[in-house]
């Protein structure tokens, strides 16, 4: 056989494997478990990794060039930047924006970004590790997002960004803190890793800030195992990404290629000899944040999927609103921001002050009956250990931002949860709001 035919046989083994080894168990309520999120996938992903594993292409290759060209037109954005997580491309956006090739408007260690506390750390942290200050403001229940009137009361003399997140794939104002940030030359990055396929006023979440990012953690709307996505439509933020992310060097030559720019050794940077090798020249103080070519691969067989998920979360959703609408009065609901069409990473519930239970007894009893919950996230990260002695500024109160540290849990509502799955779920918080 020839190596072609070699290979066409084993990815038809690894199909056949994946039927057979990967059949989903049925249902039993109590006894099988009812996870929050998780990797939905079949013999398609399974046979693009081994596929990728029969190049032994250990770095970034045609894989990651194909998903990087696929989910760019997916977004309409011109580039996405991969990355090896959705935190590291968090990192990478704000990073990007530190680069003193952008002159006047780059980040300066002291400079102000306005976010919330109520989020994932990740979000936070890549404002600290540049030095800079996070101005926090409150959101709203319900929501879970902030009020455009807050951003524009935070704004300060050496404010330059607003970092935010669509909290759980439900879109903040995206048209308003665009507006905002345009009006006063702030940069806007998107935190878009909870929100891949949420629209705002028909338009995709991801694409409305100078910088977007996107995570494939198994619990996001499409997974690699690890791996995230930086987008932008700005061809001078797309190189400075890609030299943070390799390194931080100055040459732009993909993994395997030399001599792109036609000049490697004609280029006079920094104090270096002219002459020195351009793939050895630095320019940014940058990382190795690149993915592999495997977890590309997966991506790639994901990305054909990503329609369906995002209307199975939205599927979700809905008939989890319409089981426990009947507890208003026990539950704040969620409620879609206005103009927006979530992709739904999940189903928040706030307990209202008279509900007669706490959040900690509900949990407890929804764990015993194998049903997986999460709190939204760090609640208020200025109550949490790591930032309790972070340079930031709040404005106004954080009332609601509390009131999430207190009383907000979520439930999933990922495409591999059944139908009957979410009945036991809505059942057992019936019964459990019943019994008190």
């Amino acid at each position: 056989m020839s190596v072609d035919d070699l290979r066409a046989a084993i990815l038809e083994q690894v199909r056949r494997y994946a039927r057979e080894a990967f059949v989903a168990s049925p249902f039993v309520p109590g006894v099988s478990p009812v996870p929050y999120a998780g990797r939905v996938f079949d013999g398609e992903e399974i046979t693009a990794l081994v596929d990728a594993a029969l190049d032994f292409w250990l770095t970034t290759g045609r894989f990651a060039s194909r998903f990087e060209r696929e989910f760019a037109a997916f977004f309409g954005v011109d580039h996405a930047v991969l990355c090896n997580s959705g935190s590291s491309a968090n990192l990478l956006a704000v990073s990007a924006l530190t680069s003193p090739s952008l002159g006047e408007r780059r980040l300066r260690p002291g400079d102000e970004v306005i976010t919330v506390a109520a989020g994932f750390p990740t979000t936070l942290n890549p404002i600290l590790q540049n030095s800079l200050v996070p101005v926090f403001v409150d959101v709203e229940l319900g929501t879970y997002n902030v009020a455009a009137d807050r951003l524009e009361e935070a704004v300060g003399s050496r404010t330059r960004a607003i970092v935010l997140a669509h909290t759980l794939g439900n879109p903040f104002d995206a048209e308003a803190v665009k507006a905002i940030a345009e009006r006063l030359g702030l940069w806007l990055v998107e935190d878009n890793c909870d929100a891949v396929g949420s629209l705002y006023r028909g338009r995709l979440t991801g694409t409305f800030g100078d910088l977007a990012s996107v995570s494939f953690y198994p619990a996001h709307h499409m997974t690699m195992g690890e791996g995230g996505c930086v987008l932008t439509s700005d061809a001078r933020l797309k190189r400075l990404l890609e030299s943070f992310r390799d390194w931080g060097r100055d040459c732009w030559c993909q993994p395997g290629h030399d001599n792109t720019c036609g000049k490697r050794f004609a280029w006079n940077l920094g104090d270096l000899p002219v002459g020195y090798d351009h793939k050895y020249v630095y320019s940014h103080v940058g990382y190795n944040l690149k993915l592999t070519d495997l977890q590309a691969a997966v991506g790639v067989a994901q990305l054909a999927k990503l329609p369906a998920f995002i209307a199975a979360r939205r599927r979700n959703f809905a008939a989890l609103y319409e089981a426990l609408a009947p507890l208003a009065e026990f539950f704040i609901l969620p409620e879609a921001t206005p103009g927006s069409e979530p992709s739904w990473f999940g189903f928040p519930l706030t307990l209202r002050p008279e509900a007669p239970f706490c959040r900690s007894d509900l949990i407890a009893v929804l764990s015993r009956a194998g049903i997986a919950t999460r709190l939204l996230f760090g609640g208020n990260l200025l109550r949490q250990p790591a930032y309790r002695d972070m340079p930031n500024r709040v404005v106004g109160n954080l009332a609601n931002t509390d009131v999430i540290v207190e009383r907000t849990f979520w439930l999933g509502v990922y495409p591999g949860l059944t139908d009957a799955m979410l009945e036991w779920v809505a059942g057992q918080i019936h019964e459990f709001v019943g019994s008190r």
